[in-house]
């Protein structure tokens, strides 16, 4: 479903845009892609003047169903892999959150920040779009947010879960939206 409007106070979340997962082999945006797109919807929300939140995943250890690809074989490589990649502009006012689950939402206080700011609204980009995103947007959704996707400005590690989440998960909690779109009806929302 194509974006009809963004709410007033409306938060663009920013899912593991981080150095770690943005290295790796992604399809069908290309990593390129996605962070050109992002930063683009960065760009708009601060002219706005409304909330950023940089996200970024540090896998928590649980040893029966954490994959040998994720475990973190020392603090220092912990960090330089979930450090935000530079071509996102992190500035000091903006919202970061570490998570330790596909979420952004469990066992973090984004829910209470976006609230404090009386933040009806989201918009969703990053990666994994099968992972991250869409657990982070079941989440909202359960927590009562509007919902948009921007689709240009998300990838996955594979292209079939991307669409399955693109096609069959997101239209039910959201609208979903090129990244130009949706940077059109910010400037649009009343």
């Amino acid at each position: 479903m194509p974006v009809t409007a963004i709410d007033k106070q409306t938060a663009l979340v920013l899912i593991d845009l981080q150095k770690g997962i943005v290295g790796r082999p992604l399809m069908p945006n290309t990593a390129s892609d996605v962070l050109s797109n992002s930063a683009s919807l960065v760009n708009a929300f601060r002219n706005a003047g409304l909330p950023i939140v940089i996200v970024n995943v540090i896998p928590a250890e649980r040893p029966h169903n954490l994959r040998a690809e994720f475990k973190m074989p020392s603090a220092q490589f912990q960090l330089e892999w979930a450090e935000i990649v530079p071509e996102i502009d992190v500035r000091y006012d903006d919202i970061k959150i570490t998570k330790h689950s596909p979420s952004a939402f469990y066992n973090t206080d984004l829910d209470s920040i976006l609230k404090k700011l009386n933040v009806t609204g989201i918009v969703l980009a990053g990666i994994a779009t099968s992972i991250g995103v869409e657990a982070t947007a079941r989440a909202a959704s359960e927590r009562g947010y509007n919902i948009t996707f921007a689709k240009d400005a998300m990838t996955d590690l594979n292209d079939k879960p991307h669409e399955n989440s693109l096609t069959f998960i997101f239209p039910r909690l959201g609208e979903i939206d090129n990244t130009e779109v949706i940077v059109e009806k910010l400037g649009e929302r009343e």
